[in-house]
């Protein structure tokens, strides 16, 4: 009639995610830039290893940021990284916000303007 095929036993892989308020935090920045012009598109990408917001100016283009967050990386250089275009390590940290400093920065300046 028909074969059953047993399911896989053992651990499932781990899937790094955002939380709330990490998220939340992210979303905010990324609708203000999305409010001064500045992006049109984002993508998030949730792996075994990392998860990353990226960014972009363009749908077409490469990100202009990716916010990425790798907890293997916690006690030694931090598990936020703020990643440039060129694929560029910006800042790194242990903290969220200190992460996304460059970018505020960078929309301050804009209002000013």
């Amino acid at each position: 009639m028909s074969v059953v095929t047993p399911f896989p036993h053992g651990p499932r892989p781990a899937q790094i995610g955002f939380d709330r308020p990490e998220l939340t935090r992210i979303l905010d920045l990324y609708g203000r830039m999305v409010a001064a012009g500045l992006w049109k598109d984002y993508a998030i990408d949730l792996g075994r290893d990392a998860a990353s917001f990226s960014c972009f100016r363009r749908a077409a283009e490469r990100p202009e940021f990716t916010i990425e967050k790798r907890p293997a990386l916690r006690h030694r250089q931090g598990m936020w990284a703020l990643i440039g275009e060129a694929g560029q390590v910006l800042k790194r940290g242990t903290d969220l916000g200190p992460v996304l400093a460059p970018v505020e920065r960078k929309l301050m300046k804009l209002v000013e303007e």
